[in-house]
């Protein structure tokens, strides 16, 4: 067992040494030097240091677990919905994952190691560490995701009253969702961010209808693709959109309001669980110590 410890300890010390290496110190090859002749900045977006350095390490877990063109896919969905728009986030990821699955069962040998436990556990303990690693960045992927989202429903309501004001006041669609968007990058930069790339596709010439249904893809928020749905129809039949916007905008108002509701009953049985178990003994105890000491001196002097 020492033998295994200490050729895993000379593995990662072999892997950090040579990461550190490539990741500083690695010679520029032949298509680098010509990109540098030609453009610097083509080197730097093409032969990026962190670029390269995730593909290397997500390389190894692409071979043993590759991923299928539907997981590839939902993973890239995925990583939009969490606000992670660049090509180069899914390798990220993967490396992130690949990471884990090394470190955390090691740390789990090396700590069972440390305690004297047997080989058994060793076995059962780097399981479980290898599973933690590679389910952990899922796990938070989805709370990033959870966390976005309930910003962006938040902050929808105000966008509506500020896209019926600004169709009031004479701005086209267009322009309302520009002004909109600026308006709220101080307040509610998720939806600011959003809005800013409905603008970009739009202005590259892609069109509004397109453009709105990827802010719904991108974003995964029932909420926006109902108001997306509500522009595309009223866009395609010619009908006023800043009475329809007004009228999703009360209706948006009202589900809010639910929603708070809900979540304020809900918010009495949350508490039930840690009152029940540390602040309900921490009160008896006050209230019974005194009784209780006073037990013990009468019935101790007999």
């Amino acid at each position: 067992m020492l033998i295994l410890i200490v050729t895993l300890t000379f593995s990662c010390i072999a892997l950090a040494v040579m990461s550190l290496y490539w990741f500083v110190a690695r010679p520029t090859s032949v298509v680098t030097a010509r990109l540098e002749t030609i453009d610097p900045s083509l080197a730097l977006v093409e032969n990026s240091p962190v670029t390269t350095m995730a593909e290397r390490v997500a390389e190894p877990m692409n071979r043993i677990v590759p991923l299928s063109a539907i997981e590839a896919a939902k993973l890239q969905k995925q990583l939009l919905q969490a606000g992670y728009a660049s090509h180069e986030a899914a390798m990220a990821f993967r490396a992130i994952q690949l990471t884990l699955l090394l470190a955390f069962p090691i740390l789990t040998v090396t700590i069972c190691f440390v305690l004297n436990l047997s080989l058994r556990t060793f076995v059962v303990w780097a399981a479980i560490g290898a599973a933690v690693g590679f389910y952990l960045p899922r796990y938070v992927l989805r709370k990033i995701i959870a966390g976005r989202q309930q910003r962006i429903r938040w902050a929808l309501a105000d966008a509506m009253d500020l896209l019926v004001i600004a169709v009031e006041a004479g701005l086209g669609l267009n322009a309302a969702l520009n002004r909109v968007g600026a308006e709220l990058g101080k307040t509610h930069h998720d939806l600011h961010h959003e809005l800013e790339l409905v603008n970009l596709e739009i202005r590259v010439g892609r069109a509004r209808e397109e453009a709105l249904r990827n802010l719904a893809e991108r974003t995964g928020v029932d909420d926006v693709r109902s108001f997306v749905a509500l522009l595309i129809q009223a866009d395609r039949y010619g009908s006023s959109i800043a009475k329809a916007v007004r009228v999703f905008a009360d209706s948006l108002r009202t589900q809010r309001r639910q929603r708070a509701e809900q979540a304020s009953q809900k918010a009495a049985l949350k508490l039930l669980i840690p009152l029940t178990g540390f602040l309900f003994p921490v009160i008896i105890l006050i209230i019974l110590a005194p009784a209780a000491l006073n037990l013990i001196d009468v019935f101790g002097g007999l």
